[in-house]
């Protein structure tokens, strides 16, 4: 996302981090780097778990400084969509390696279909998911020992992707908390995305930070089915007047829970 850059008659790149911690909202953070050392201020230095992302090479290189506090979780939807870019120029293979994915994301359906919880998640991925991903890499390790494509090209860049991402990539069969993508996150960024192709840019640096904060309070409206216009109105009109204990009685979530029970006490 670019911000203006005063005195330089020019724009620069800033960026919004997106995290989501399972059961939370997403937050957005401002910055105008895409540096490993941007995650301190994201990440508590006291964490320890799985922090599940993309291939960028910031997350390696800020769990690699965590002395194994941190476990890197990788993203099937991001290994999926390199076999789909190379499905035209290797239909069969490609192909193959998107069918046997497509059985991953069946049983993490049937998964949430039946509202497993943690330990259930591990057991089934285990008897079920296992073979299948075991299965997935003998191929691609065998595609990528035969030479049969070339490393620029597009199904060359899928394997040497899944390859490179494996050990990141199993690790949700072994953490029944671990999700098989981060797609929640993904869509939480698709409307930051979209919108600055709109705007084009926003004000100076210091304006990012409020974006990250507007658009962390229209995320955790939207996952709400609050409207977002209703909500930031009916709120920044009551703000001024407001303490600080009360801040806690006007969070989406509070604002969700309050708009429910009036709709309740209405229809009674």
């Amino acid at each position: 996302m670019e911000y203006l850059s005063p005195g330089n008659g020019q724009t620069k790149q800033g960026y919004l981090w997106a995290c989501k911690r399972p059961g939370a909202d997403v937050s957005f953070t401002w910055a105008t780097s895409r540096a490993a050392r941007c995650l301190d201020h994201i990440i508590p230095a006291d964490f320890t778990g799985t922090v599940q992302c993309d291939g960028y090479a910031a997350y390696p290189s800020f769990a690699n400084r965590s002395e194994g506090r941190i476990t890197l979780a990788a993203c099937w939807a991001h290994a999926r969509r390199k076999f789909i870019e190379a499905a035209e120029g290797s239909p069969q293979h490609a192909g193959w390696m998107l069918l046997q994915i497509q059985h991953l994301y069946r049983i993490e359906k049937q998964l949430r279909q039946s509202k497993a919880g943690p330990q259930e998640r591990q057991a089934v991925r285990a008897s079920q998911s296992r073979m299948i991903t075991d299965r997935i890499h003998k191929a691609i390790t065998r595609l990528k020992l035969s030479r049969r494509h070339l490393p620029q090209s597009a199904m060359g860049k899928a394997i040497d992707y899944a390859l490179t991402m494996w050990p990141m990539l199993t690790v949700y069969l072994k953490d029944g908390r671990v999700e098989i993508d981060n797609n929640p996150v993904e869509n939480a960024i698709r409307p930051t995305a979209i919108g600055k192709k709109n705007w084009l840019f926003i004000g100076e640096a210091e304006a990012g930070q409020r974006s990250a904060i507007l658009f962390t309070l229209i995320e955790a409206c939207r996952s709400r089915g609050i409207d977002p216009q209703t909500y930031l109105r009916e709120v920044l009109t009551k703000l001024p007047t407001l303490t600080n204990q009360q801040i806690k009685d006007v969070t989406p979530a509070a604002w969700a829970k309050a708009q429910k029970t009036a709709q309740q006490q209405k229809a009674a």
